[in-house]
């Protein structure tokens, strides 16, 4: 049987969420934010957040919009700024906001060593770099490496194309992106949906996010949006 809560809104798939928790929010730029239960978020309250994302937001909408309310306390992320990231621009030039830049391979490594258990690796990326700095470095094989530790969250916030009723999960083409990692990554997982199919409607070979790793989902409304300022 599995744990997974097919639920009927996101403001109910939010709840509980507390002031401070590390969330894990999916997306690259808009493709697979998980916009809904965002706007979700931003109305249940729960504020200083820590905020792990491929990005900081992008123009007004989705995570843009929580960083706007004043929810967020930091942002771990690999690309804090394009064209349109203005809102968090402005909150970091002010010194309203915290910022962490991972390298986008290690990001992802990080969270899905936190999803398998491991305790630290040892990676070359950034050796050299401002982001070595108090970083433990060991060479191998005449190489030299940084440790990394694993990122773990309280909660993610992801988005998938469709799940049946226990939790399984299919992707739509780059909208998958981060989505597989952070559901192993967290304490609590929340996903939104395009669609919640009968029980053996997904064939199993191509179920990329199993239940097991599935909190609650709920169906939306497909959103789209465009970028403001690209060409």
């Amino acid at each position: 049987m599995s744990r997974a809560a097919v639920l009927e809104s996101t403001d109910e798939a939010v709840a509980g969420i507390e002031d401070g928790s590390t969330v894990l929010v999916g997306g690259f730029g808009l493709a697979g934010m998980p916009f809904d239960l965002i706007d979700a978020l931003i109305r249940q309250g729960a504020k200083d957040l820590t905020i792990v994302s491929n990005n900081a937001g992008n123009g007004d909408v989705g995570l843009a919009a929580l960083l706007a309310a004043g929810r967020v306390r930091k942002v771990v992320c690999s690309f804090p700024r394009q064209v349109d990231s203005y809102v968090f621009d402005a909150l970091y030039r002010e010194g309203r906001i915290e910022l962490e830049v991972v390298p986008q391979g290690n990001l992802a490594e990080r969270m899905r060593a936190a999803g398998a258990g491991i305790g630290a690796f040892y990676c070359p990326t950034a050796v050299g770099t401002p982001l070595a700095e108090g970083k433990e470095v060991r060479t191998i094989d005449g190489r030299d490496y940084l440790l990394e530790y694993p990122i773990k969250g309280d909660y993610a916030l992801i988005s998938a194309y469709r799940s049946d009723p226990m939790g399984n999960l299919v992707y739509r083409k780059t909208a998958r992106n981060f989505g597989p990692v952070m559901a192993t990554a967290a304490t609590t997982t929340v996903v939104q949906v395009d669609e919640v199919v009968p029980l053996g409607a997904l064939d199993p070979e191509a179920v990329v996010t199993p239940s097991i790793y599935v909190d609650r989902v709920v169906p939306v409304e497909t959103r789209h949006y465009t970028v403001q300022g690209a060409r």
